[in-house]
């Protein structure tokens, strides 16, 4: 069908808002089609065929008034039922059935929604992005958020004498195209009073009461305006050493971090989110057996993950079966020593008993630290995606896969121009972020790191046929951040020939291989959590974590999602029906699903379908090709053992990832997402609102 309206009576239709916009043929057309694509395959000519038939039926009826929107559509359903397309008919009131169920839902959350999001997203933004007023209503929409983030960032633009209306627009249209998205406090507080727009800290904890304070006074100050903060410990002497000043004895460093986790209980993020922390300890400290069980029992430090530094000594001391010492850190003597292996198996047993801790690489980090000569990283923000030098931040973004397709192929083209523009606004948030701290706004404007990073990798998969277990799968994956990472850090060397190198470039690895560079790192995966559900997609890199589920949202009410590729395959290939759809959601899996063709199967594979050692060389994956490290959780079955966990973490460690996080289902008592239920009533997968996948314990940054 022409979009040419000249030749039409019928100019203008009225929304269900009341509004009154321009009359576009081709919209009915698009409905038409879909609903035809839905039951059966067919090209776009019956389609265009009967949505002309519509329009001169709307403008036979509606010779001298503005139609409205339910008035053309119910013309549509007419001419369907008149052509005995019964079958499309039914698809089409059923979708035109489910839209006003989610227009009666945003409605219901008192969210006026130009974008068409989902309930899920609307509900997460409701609660912790869109403004309120004094009295707790919503007074913006999405697009509105859009547009106040896209205005704060671009007035970095004119430090450098450029007009920022350009780049308002192009940052406009990444994100309400929702192509790339900014971490949350971006989201929350570009524009506001509060200004935070960080995500990752890391505050340094030295061994002195002074200090320790002063760290958790950072803490708070940081947690309130939105950020997520890590800390290592390993300064602090151990339990029972002295303390000169008062001839006491220390308390060690667990005894420490549970005032640092009271705390967070407390402090509510910028009243948007709880606080989050990273607790490090270094493998050779006195009182580590006490920090690796300090989480033994549920409800402690419920604010921490916490995670080993492991050394290249230790390890190697854990493979030939040694002892190791242990260092006071206050005098560097020796006070005893470990048997590696012990240790290790320790470790490994509580992560899977508990899912913590995870493992640190200290040295692997270290080896890729851009700015040796600045100091050395002890450290990482709360998910171990962004090692960090005492008292930086780092503010990271996310492209969104799925949007960068052209059919079932990687659209490269679109992908270099997203990459290019994400990173100058990355770049324009240090300009205009407002810091919590002065120590944190030196050190990170020295260094300028940004953390670009991707979502909706699994849909890609999904979209491009190709198993998450598979060799191929790695290959797209090597080959996709080799390509981001490469743009990302070409667009960072035009921005420092164009605004300067990073203040600390001199001092950086990056002086020998580049005449200008504008941020000490370019790339970063995070597991980006509630941003991939405004998206509308999988969560960072993590495979899908069910085909079908119920989702928890409404004041306690639950909605049935499907994966929306699945979805369009089964209903091309004849399989799809609602009553599969709840069956599937039984186990949010589609292995042993006889209905489900065993090639779809095969392409459809859930994080707890997938064999341990696939998502840990998924993660190595990535690594290879991204500056900072890699948020990931490798998800366990139930029955998994202690001795796969140590499996995990060795192909891990051989694979030279920065950190490994493990979580085995079910071993933790509140999880945000439950697979089967304790009644036969409720025995679906069950997801609370802002589960979008990896760690079903953990809160996302």
């Amino acid at each position: 069908m022409s979009t040419n309206t000249q030749n039409l009576r019928v100019k203008k239709i009225r929304k269900r808002d009341g509004r009154i916009v321009d009359f576009e043929p081709e919209k009915i057309v698009i409905a038409i089609h879909k609903a035809i694509k839905a039951v059966e395959e067919r090209d776009g000519e019956l389609a265009r065929k009967l949505g002309w038939e519509v329009v001169r039926k709307v403008e036979e009826r509606f010779k001298d008034r503005i139609p409205g929107v339910e008035d053309v559509q119910d013309i549509v359903e007419e001419t369907l039922v008149e052509h005995k397309l019964y079958s499309v008919a039914k698809a089409y009131i059923l979708y035109r059935q489910w839209r006003t169920q989610i227009r009666e839902a945003k409605r219901f959350l008192g969210v006026h929604d130009e974008l068409k999001l989902t309930v899920n997203a609307i509900e997460v933004l409701r609660r912790r992005y869109l403004l309120k007023d004094e009295k707790g209503n919503v007074i913006e929409t999405p697009m509105g958020m859009f547009r106040r983030v896209a205005k704060a960032i671009s007035l970095a633009e004119k430090k450098y004498g450029k007009d920022p209306t350009e780049a308002e627009q192009k940052f406009l249209n990444l994100m309400k195209n929702l192509e790339f998205l900014p971490n949350s406090p971006t989201l929350m507080n570009a524009g506001t009073a509060l200004g935070q727009l960080s995500a990752c800290f890391v505050i340094p904890v030295y061994d002195s009461i002074e200090s320790i304070f002063d760290a958790l006074k950072a803490m708070a100050i940081v947690q309130k305006s939105g950020g997520g903060t890590g800390f290592s410990f390993s300064r602090l002497r151990p339990k029972g050493d002295i303390v000169r000043s008062t001839m006491g004895v220390a308390s060690g460093p667990v005894s420490f971090m549970r005032i640092f986790d009271v705390a967070t209980e407390i402090i509510k993020q910028g009243g948007k989110r709880r606080g989050a922390n990273m607790g490090i300890l270094r493998v050779d400290h006195p009182d580590i057996v006490e920090f690796i069980t300090a989480k033994a029992v549920e409800g402690v430090l419920k604010n921490f993950n916490i995670s080993v530094a492991a050394t290249d000594e230790f390890m190697k001391k854990v493979k030939n079966n040694e002892e190791y010492e242990l260092i006071n850190p206050r005098n560097g003597e020796v006070m005893r020593t470990a048997n590696a292996s012990d240790i290790f198996n320790m470790i490994a047993t509580m992560a899977w008993r508990t899912g913590d801790p995870g493992l640190v690489f200290i040295d692997e980090i270290n080896r890729h630290n851009p700015t040796p000569e600045i100091g050395e990283i002890e450290a990482t923000n709360p998910c171990g995606e962004q090692p960090l030098l005492p008292y930086e931040s780092c503010n990271l973004g996310s492209i969104n896969l799925s949007k960068m397709m052209k059919g079932n192929e990687i659209d490269w083209e679109k992908l270099r121009d997203v990459v290019w523009t994400s990173v100058r606004f990355l770049d324009d948030v240090i300009d205009v972020n407002k810091f919590p701290l002065r120590e944190i706004e030196e050190i990170t404007k020295a260094n300028r790191k940004i953390g670009l990073g991707v979502m909706g990798f699994a849909e890609m998969l999904l979209r491009m046929e190709i198993p998450y277990d598979s060799k191929e799968a790695l290959d797209i994956a090597e080959k996709l951040m080799e390509f981001i990472t490469r743009e990302a850090r070409e667009a960072s060397v035009e921005l420092g020939r164009e605004r300067g190198s990073f203040p600390n470039f001199e001092h950086s690895i990056w002086s020998r291989k580049h005449d200008a560079l504008r941020n000490a790192t370019v790339t970063t995966i995070a597991p980006t959590g509630t941003i991939s559900i405004i998206a509308g997609t999988s969560s960072g890199i993590e495979p899908l974590f069910a085909i079908s589920f119920v989702r928890n949202v409404l004041e306690g009410a639950r909605l049935l999602e499907v994966n929306r590729v699945f979805e369009e395959v089964a209903k091309a290939r004849g399989f799809y029906s609602r009553d599969l759809m709840m069956k599937i959601a039984k186990v949010g899996s589609v292995q042993g699903i006889s209905e489900v063709p065993e090639d779809v199967r095969r392409v459809f594979v859930t994080a707890l379908d997938i064999a341990p050692e696939w998502h840990v060389r998924m993660q190595a994956a990535f690594q290879k090709h991204v500056d900072n490290a890699v948020s990931k959780t490798v998800n366990l079955p139930t029955d998994a053992t202690v001795s796969d966990v140590k499996r995990v973490f060795w192909l891990a460690y051989k694979l030279k990832c920065k950190g490994i996080t493990v979580y085995r289902y079910g071993s933790k008592s509140e999880q945000v997402l439950y697979i089967g239920a304790p009644t036969e009533e409720e025995g679906y997968v069950r997801a609370e609102p802002e589960y979008s996948g990896g760690c079903p314990i953990c809160e996302h940054y």
